[in-house]
This record gives C-alpha cells, sequence and structure tokens, in this order.
C-alpha cells in the first residue's frame, strides 16, 4: 500500500473510531435529562495559545465555540476541518467575531506554541491553537472524550489517530452537538448564528 493510502486508510479509521467512541457516549447519556447529558462532555482543562497565552474552559464562555481536536503533521483530515472552520468564520463576516474557533492538538509532543502558530498561519486569524504538556492534553481529552493514538510509521517516525468531530460549544461553555462543515458555509453560518 503506498503511503498516501496508508494515511487516508488511518485517517478513516481515526474517524470511524472516534465515531463510535462519541456515539456510544451519546448512547449511554441518552436516557439522562439533557442538563446531565451536556454535563457529560466538557469540563476544566488548563491550555497554552499559539501566543503563549493560559487558555482554559472559562475562555469558552460569553459567545458559542467550535472546537477541533488534530495535529498538525495531519496530512489530510485536520487540514481540511481548518479550512471548513476558516471558510465558516470568513462567511460570517463581522459576525466571525462572535464565535470562537479552537484548534486542540493531540500531539503535544511536537505541536509546541511556536509550531502551531506556524501552522495556523495558513488559515483564518481568528483560530486559536491550543496545546500543552501531555499530561494536560490528555486532561481536556479525557474531558471531551477524544480518542487518540500515536501509530508508528517507516523511518521511526509516527501519525496519530484521533476522534475527528467538531464540537459545539454555547455560550456558557456547555457542549450541544457535534457540528457539522460538510455543507456550504452558508449553511452553517445560518445554523451557527442560533447560538449568538
Amino acid at each position: 500500500m503506498s503511503p498516501k493510502a496508508t494515511r487516508i486508510v488511518l485517517a478513516l479509521a481515526a474517524f470511524l473510531v472516534g465515531l463510535a467512541l462519541f456515539l456510544s457516549a451519546a448512547l449511554l447519556l441518552g436516557g439522562r435529562s439533557g442538563n446531565q447529558a451536556v454535563a457529560a462532555i466538557g469540563g476544566p482543562f488548563s491550555l497554552t495559545d499559539q501566543d503563549g497565552r493560559t487558555f482554559t474552559q472559562d475562555n469558552l464562555k460569553g459567545k458559542p465555540h467550535l472546537i477541533f481536536f488534530g495535529f498538525t503533521h495531519c496530512p489530510d483530515v485536520c487540514p481540511t476541518a481548518l479550512f471548513e472552520m476558516s471558510e465558516l468564520l470568513r462567511s460570517l463576516d463581522k459576525d466571525g467575531d462572535r464565535i470562537g474557533a479552537v484548534f486542540i492538538t493531540v500531539d503535544p509532543e511536537r505541536d509546541t506554541p511556536t509550531v502551531m502558530k506556524d501552522y495556523l498561519s495558513s488559515f483564518d486569524p481568528r483560530l486559536r491553537g491550543l496545546t500543552g504538556d501531555p499530561a494536560a492534553v490528555a486532561t481536556v481529552e479525557k474531558a471531551y472524550r477524544v480518542y487518540s493514538k500515536k501509530v508508528p510509521t517507516q523511518g521511526g517516525d509516527y501519525t496519530m489517530d484521533h476522534t475527528a468531530i467538531v464540537y459545539l460549544m454555547d455560550k456558557n461553555g456547555q457542549f450541544v452537538r457535534p457540528f457539522d462543515l460538510k455543507r456550504k458555509p452558508e449553511e452553517a453560518a445560518a445554523d451557527l448564528r442560533k447560538y449568538f
């Protein structure tokens, strides 16, 4: 299998594993009341953004946020999601400042604030990239029920399998639902405006 085909298979497998974990959590919470289900995804964390500033769960309050977990060495799924988030922000025009867009690494070993800043320079400048030490990243992954796993590749390098869901958080920092970016940016923008 070619390296490109291997990357595609790994990305697809990571997406499916993440989706399965997310749906399993949703099914387990299905019998609970709405507030209890919302509280099950998200929680306290403290990370560092690409400019070296601390970012915690409190930064999610005041406006809705879209959160995506990935890594800068990701060949296809992550840049596609960040491009779609950038297109959504652009389609919102001035209202783009009324939402937050966050990219949280699952690869803190390589994704330092400097690496995140360089990587995000290719996307909308309102995107914030978050990283931290492995323990801090593990804490936020657990809070958001994110699956991630280091997968060795040829030559001693590695890639990351990970959940590939965009989380929509409301103005109070509470999880609402997975947010669908696989549609026209204008449609996604109209959906998001409901949460302003």
